[in-house]
């Protein structure tokens, strides 16, 4: 069973394809095992949310504000970006060394923070997030950081408990995703437990002889191949790299194979989202690698492309022994720049083929004028009409009969009209 609610970016290109992208609605812990690993993927699931122009609400308990912004740098400069200070009258116990921040700095943020009266009480803590929510449109994203901080405050793993078992089942309803940072060792396996029961999504990061290990505890409504197995990561920055990151991307730019695949039939990013039934943004996503789709999101792909599946992981070269293609092979192409009913066209040769040329057949009907050329993209082209009168402008007027052939380098034509009462037809092949 796959989730109707649409995938989003980590932030982290190789963790997207471990888990086939975070949904809406995810709530993803992060168990640390020494206390620094989990911040550089929360700065890539920020950047990633920032991106999209997504409003996250950060929740501090832990870090005074001036020590965040610090610690975000660039990111916190965004005006989507509001900051819920938990530590100021909390762990900070309302020292007048935090306080000032707010005094000296507070008419210049770009951002918002706003400082929790008694971070101490739960209630507040969940009217200030829900409060916050009401006034922001679109999906909202979240970091809590951090649970044990919360324990710390809050006196005790109940209190822990009865916060996450309610919040993260009204953030999924409420179409957020949230990034929950926990220090492993300060827990009990009974909490631990429990919240991992309630967590879509639940990722170790331990320290194991010298190096940072990546393992996925769990990953609801997606089977990775990955589940349980540990992975080595290192980090240069904000970047994040994996042993086996080198291996997977070399082998599939699914992204831009499809976008390859789609642009050659002239299909726009807006038309394919709608025949596959997602947003033309999930799109633009998958085409950059920031999402992967669904399993059955990619063979819808592949049907509305007319490919087999396989053509989105194998080699380019799938069909480069073949020398007969069939009549079957071919598919509708359209033409975004031309009115509707215009021209009609099919590219002959498969939509995989990964030939020197593309064989085309052109058909414009009686008494049709196109505004521009059939194709944007410019290079060697060779036409040749096999009924019909046309007349093409280029630099001059060109008229063409059945028979004759034209052979286009650097012109591109600014004009074709089909001046007979026929329908004209033209062989047409692109050379790469």
């Amino acid at each position: 069973m796959f989730s109707n609610k649409k995938r989003v970016s980590s932030g982290v290109e190789y963790l997207d394809q471990v888990l086939d992208g975070l949904f809406i609605g995810d709530n993803v812990l992060l168990y640390d095992d020494v206390g620094s690993l989990a911040y550089v993927f929360c700065q890539n699931f920020i950047k990633a949310s920032q991106t999209q122009n997504k409003p996250l609400i950060y929740v501090s308990f832990d870090r005074s504000p001036r020590n965040l912004l610090e610690k975000l740098g660039p990111l916190a400069e965004n005006q989507n970006l509001t900051i819920l200070d938990c530590f100021t009258n909390g762990k900070g116990d309302g020292s007048e060394v935090f306080n000032k921040f707010y005094e000296k700095d507070g008419a210049q943020w770009p951002y918002q923070i706003i400082k929790i009266n008694e971070p101490w009480k739960p209630d507040q803590v969940v009217e200030a997030i829900y409060g916050l929510h009401k006034g922001m449109k679109g999906d909202v994203r979240l970091v809590f950081e951090s649970l044990t901080g919360m324990q710390d405050l809050w006196g005790g793993e109940d209190h822990i408990l009865k916060f996450y078992s309610r919040t993260c089942p009204q953030l999924y309803e409420l179409d957020t995703v949230a990034y929950w940072i926990l220090e492993k060792e300060a827990h009990s396996s009974r909490l631990k437990a429990h919240i991992n029961q309630v967590a879509q999504v639940a990722i170790d990061l331990a320290l194991k002889r010298g190096k940072s290990i990546l393992t996925v505890l769990k990953a609801e409504k997606r089977n990775p191949d990955t589940l349980n197995k540990p992975i080595s990561f290192w980090t240069e920055g904000l970047s994040i790299h994996f042993e086996s990151d080198k291996r997977v991307t070399a082998q599939i730019d699914l992204g831009h194979r499809i976008k390859g695949l789609r642009t050659k039939q002239g299909m726009s990013q807006k038309k394919l989202a709608q025949l596959i039934g997602v947003t033309p943004s999930t799109i633009s996503q998958i085409e950059s690698n920031s999402i992967y789709p669904s399993l059955p999101a990619l063979f819808k792909i592949s049907e509305v492309l007319s490919v087999d599946v396989g053509s989105f992981f194998g080699s380019r070269n799938t069909y480069r022994n073949r020398i007969l293609f069939d009549k079957e092979g071919g598919v509708e192409i359209r033409f975004p720049d031309i009115p509707k009913g215009n021209i009609r066209g099919k590219l002959v040769t498969p939509v995989g083929y990964d030939g020197k040329a593309e064989i085309y057949m052109i058909e414009i009907p009686a008494r049709k004028t196109l505004p521009c050329h059939f194709f944007a993209d410019k290079g060697e082209e060779i036409g040749h009409v096999l009924s019909g009168k046309l007349k093409v402008t280029l630099q001059e007027e060109y008229q063409l009969k059945p028979g004759d052939s034209i052979y286009l380098t650097t012109d591109t034509p600014s004009q074709w009209e089909n001046m007979g009462l026929s329908v004209a037809r033209l062989l047409w092949i692109k050379i790469k």
